[in-house]
């Protein structure tokens, strides 16, 4: 059995690959590296059945050989990354999906898309299930991601509809764990970063804003069950367990053992105050749950930056 993973390099893609690759899978990673990272998958170069290749998913994939599953996890996935890279981050939702159903066609492969909670933009129902619109601005600066993948995934159903492409959607929630990249942008490495080299974390708005967050191993588990599943539509793969930004940033400093305090600064534009997955339909279809709490979490995750940040110090 042969995988193409697209954004292998990545965090959640390189994590996808080590367990492709454990359950005896063959696998071809497929990354720009702008903002994958050859160190998340050095481990499995020397595997003869992994292999990478440098390439662009915007531009056409031909791909040699039997190829039974296409895992399309590219695309810049934080804030930073897509106000940064706008336009290539629409291309990747759009001409990238594109290309990586095509192949999945051509190869008569099972498609899985990672889509997103941010499909539910600033929701307006907590916490959100499938069956959510969802309530996005359409225009504003995080647009870029979001309609990116809400296009993605329509694209992704209209091939499966029209041209009896088998796919699979998930809607990915936060999630955290080693490999996060540390100028990552997201709520977690900037907490831990900050704790680590002594600076005071920075908390938008008040703080009361709630997220979840989903150990890697969790979302990873819950994802290849989706795949190996015949369910087509999209499923929620996240924590339920929803905390204030400010609760979370207390327990990094708990467990960084760091002495730093709290700043407060604006809130972003379209900024969601509230995000927690309905798992309803996980546990029902795929008999999934989390495993691992924040508490079980955290302490590898912030073991790993602090050697990052060591690394980088010198």
């Amino acid at each position: 059995m042969r995988a193409v993973v697209t954004g292998g390099a990545g965090f959640l893609g390189s994590h996808l690959c080590d367990l492709l690759i454990e359950k005896g899978w063959q696998v071809l990673c497929l990354d720009n590296l702008v903002t994958g990272s050859e160190d998340n998958v050095a481990h499995l170069l020397s595997n003869p059945r992994f292999e990478m290749i440098r390439h662009d998913v915007t531009r056409p994939i031909a791909v040699e050989g039997p190829v039974q599953a296409v895992f399309h996890f590219a695309c810049p996935a934080s804030p930073v990354d897509y106000l940064r890279l706008p336009i290539e981050t629409l291309e990747v939702g759009s001409l990238g999906t594109r290309n990586t159903l095509e192949l999945a066609q051509a190869k008569g492969a099972r498609h899985l898309l990672a889509s997103t909670s941010e499909c539910y933009g600033d929701p307006e129902v907590s916490p959100q299930p499938e069956s959510y619109w969802g309530h996005v601005n359409p225009i504003g600066p995080r647009s870029v991601y979001d309609e990116a993948k809400r296009f993605s995934e329509a694209l992704t159903m209209a091939y499966h509809r029209a041209r009896g492409v088998d796919t699979r959607i998930v809607r990915i929630f936060n999630t955290y764990g080693p490999r996060m990249r540390l100028n990552d942008g997201r709520v977690l490495p900037n907490f831990v970063y900050q704790a680590l080299t002594g600076q005071a974390l920075t908390v938008y708005g008040d703080g009361r804003q709630t997220r979840s967050f989903c150990y890697v191993s969790d979302l990873i588990d819950g994802i290849y069950r989706l795949f190996e599943s015949d369910h087509h539509e999209p499923v929620n793969i996240g924590n339920p367990r929803e905390m204030t930004i400010l609760e979370f940033a207390e327990m990094v400093l708990k467990f960084a053992g760091s002495a730093s305090g709290i700043r407060f600064e604006p809130l972003p534009t379209d900024d969601p105050k509230r995000r927690c997955p309905d798992i309803a339909k996980a546990k029902r279809l795929l008999g999934w749950e989390p495993r691992v709490a924040l508490e079980e979490g955290l302490p590898p995750t912030i073991e790993f930056f602090r050697r990052v940040v060591k690394v980088r110090q010198g």
